[in-house]
């Protein structure tokens, strides 16, 4: 007989992780809409992922040795984002400070469009990106002018790790 005993989360691939969220992010965001309108609707469910970003980004920055982040820790961090091949990507420049890359796919956008949530796709998603920082790294920046979830034809990013 088949084990069919779930994966601990932290097993599971990140998209899916992501797919779980946001099926169940999408029934209170519909119910949100009908009872308080789209604007609500929108800035509950973005409140909701930044807080959400931000603890899972504070809980994975406690687990690297000794507590201490760099842009190493985040670099190597990334694998988790983009196992079975969720993103395609292409490093423009990668150092101990700074860390460009842009992508060229985007199978969590896909799967949102795909879920009927293109409208908050950017929420569930991209917003995480800036505020993951805000978890792992106070030093930790993010500079990004555009998103596929949003209509560009790649997503660039550009994380530095700057002294106060």
């Amino acid at each position: 007989m088949a084990d069919t005993t779930p994966a601990p989360a932290a097993q599971l691939p990140m998209i899916e992780r992501r797919r779980i969220e946001a099926a169940m992010l999408k029934h209170v965001y519909d119910t949100l809409t009908a009872s308080h309108g789209v604007e609500v609707a929108r800035t509950t469910i973005g409140e909701a992922v930044r807080a959400s970003a931000i603890e899972q980004a504070r809980l994975l920055a406690e687990g690297e040795p000794g507590g201490k982040t760099s842009m190493q820790t985040f670099i190597a961090r990334q694998s988790a984002w983009r196992a079975g091949g969720a993103l395609e990507f292409e490093v423009k420049e990668q150092s101990d400070t700074r860390y460009a890359f842009d992508v060229t796919r985007c199978r969590y956008a896909e799967m949102y469009r795909e879920m009927g949530l293109a409208e908050i796709g950017h929420l569930l998603s991209c917003q995480r990106d800036s505020t993951f920082c805000e978890g792992y790294d106070q030093r930790l920046r993010l500079t990004q002018t555009q998103t596929i979830m949003q209509g560009a034809s790649h997503c660039d990013f550009d994380y530095k790790l700057v002294e106060d």
